[in-house]
C-alpha cells in the first residue's frame, strides 16, 4: 500500500513544485481529482486481483476460473476506457452547439493550399471520425495487464518463500516427531510387555513366538529407518500397522473384536509416515476392556475427488466403556491430538480434514488426506 500512497501523492507534489517554481501556475484541485479518478480505477482492480483473483491461482490452483475472470475484467476495463475518452463520439457536441461554437467564417477557412487538387480528392482531416481504440486506451490496458502480472509474480515469490520456511519447519518438526514416536515405540512398557509375551510363547507356541519376534523387528526397522522420510509408500504404512496390531492383540483376550479393511488398490501411492499410529494406540488404550466385549474397526479407503485427485479416507472406530467416561474420553484427544493436528497442518496445510465423532458407546476418528503419485524429494 505504500506504493499506492506515493502514487496518489505524486500529483499533489508535482503541482506544488510547479506552483512554487512558476508564479503563473495556480494549484488546481480539479486536475488532481481527475488524476486520482484514473488511479482509483486501477486501485480497485488491483484490490480485486490481489485479494480475490490471485489466490485462486496461487493457493487453490483454479487456473480456468482465474484466467476466465481476469480476461473478463480486462475486457470490461478496455470497453470502459474506450467509452470514457473525451474525443469519443458520445462526448461530441450536437450539431447546433458545434455551429454556435464555430469561429467566424473567414477565420474558419483553411489555407488555400488545402484546396489544391490531387489524385485522391480534397482531404478534410477535421472530418475524420475518431478511432474506436486510441493509443492511450492500448497503453492503459497494457498497464493493467502489467500490474496484474507484477502482482502475480510477487504472490508466487512470497508463496515460494513461505513454502521454503514451511519445509524447514516441517523437517525440524519431523525430527522432533520421529524422536517422540521412537520413544513411544521403544518405551519400557511396550518392550517389556512384548518381550514378556514372546517369552511366554516360547514354551507354549514356539512358532507364534518366532512370528512375534519377526513383527517386533519389522516395527523397529520401520521406526528407525523408513519413517525418517517425508513420505513412504502406503503399503509400507499398512505393513507397519499390521505388525503393530498383531503384537498388541497378543495382550488381549477373545473379548476384543478387531477388523481392518484395507484398500483394494492405490497402495503404491505415498503418504506421510506414522500419521495413524497415535489413533490406533488410543483405540487400544482407551477403547479395550479385559472384562467386557470391545471392538476396534479400521478402514482404509482410496477415493477420487471431483478434480480427479486420489485421496485417502481413513477411519478408526472403537468402543467406549464406563470407566473411560469417568476419566474423560477427551484424553484420546488431549496433548497427543494437538500434536497430530500441528503435524497435519505442516504437511498438508488446509488440504485435509480430521473429524472426531463421539457417542456414549463409541469413539470414531475420520481422517481425509491427499495421496501423492510421486515420492517427495
Amino acid at each position: 500500500m505504500a506504493v499506492w500512497t506515493l502514487l496518489f501523492a505524486a500529483p499533489l507534489l508535482s503541482l506544488y513544485v510547479r506552483t512554487m517554481t512558476d508564479p503563473h501556475v495556480m494549484f488546481n484541485w480539479t486536475v488532481v481529482f481527475i488524476i486520482w479518478k484514473k488511479f482509483a480505477i486501477y486501485l480497485v482492480l488491483f484490490l480485486i486481483h490481489n485479494y480475490l483473483l490471485a489466490p485462486l491461482l496461487v493457493n487453490k490452483r483454479k487456473r480456468a476460473l482465474f484466467f476466465s475472470v481476469t480476461t473478463c475484467i480486462i475486457i470490461l476495463f478496455a470497453v470502459y476506457q474506450c467509452n470514457s475518452r473525451p474525443n469519443h463520439p458520445k462526448f461530441k457536441k450536437p450539431a447546433t452547439e458545434q455551429i454556435d461554437d464555430m469561429p467566424p467564417f473567414h477565420d474558419a477557412l483553411p489555407p488555400m493550399d488545402d484546396f489544391k487538387p490531387n489524385h485522391h480528392g480534397p482531404e478534410f482531416k477535421h472530418n475524420r471520425p475518431p478511432a474506436i481504440i486510441g493509443e492511450h486506451d492500448i497503453i492503459a490496458v497494457v498497464l493493467l495487464i502489467l500490474m496484474f502480472g507484477m502482482n502475480l509474480g510477487i504472490k508466487f515469490y512470497v508463496r515460494s518463500r513461505e513454502d521454503q520456511k514451511k519445509m524447514m519447519r516441517l523437517e525440524k518438526e519431523n525430527l522432533i516427531q520421529q524422536l517422540e514416536y521412537l520413544k513411544y515405540q521403544l518405551n519400557p512398557h511396550f518392550l517389556m510387555n512384548t518381550l514378556n509375551n514372546i517369552h511366554a510363547l516360547i514354551d507354549i507356541d514356539s512358532a507364534k513366538a518366532q512370528e512375534a519376534v519377526i513383527q517386533l523387528s519389522k516395527i523397529l526397522r520401520y521406526v528407525l529407518y523408513d519413517s525418517n522420510k517425508s513420505q513412504v509408500l502406503m503399503s509400507q504404512e499398512l505393513d507397519f500397522m499390521d505388525s503393530y496390531v498383531r503384537l498388541m492383540r497378543m495382550r488381549y483376550t477373545d473379548k476384543l473384536h478387531f477388523s481392518v479393511k484395507e484398500p483394494d488398490s492405490a497402495t503404491s501411492l505415498y503418504v506421510a509416515p506414522l500419521l495413524f499410529i497415535s489413533f490406533v494406540e488410543n483405540a487400544f488404550k482407551h477403547g479395550v476392556s479385559y472384562q467386557q466385549d470391545s471392538f476396534i474397526n479400521i478402514e482404509w479407503r482410496c477415493i477420487t475427488n471431483d478434480e480427479g485427485n486420489q485421496r485417502l479416507l481413513w477411519t478408526c472406530r472403537n468402543s467406549k466403556h464406563p470407566k473411560q467416561q469417568d476419566t474423560g474420553m477427551p484424553s484420546q484427544g488431549g496433548v497427543g491430538m494437538i500434536n497430530i493436528r500441528q503435524r497435519l497442518n505442516l504437511i498438508y496445510g488446509n488440504d485435509y480434514t480430521l473429524n472426531i465423532h463421539e457417542t456414549a458407546d463409541t469413539y470414531e476418528v475420520e481422517l481425509n488426506i491427499p495421496l501423492n503419485n510421486k515420492k517427495a524429494e
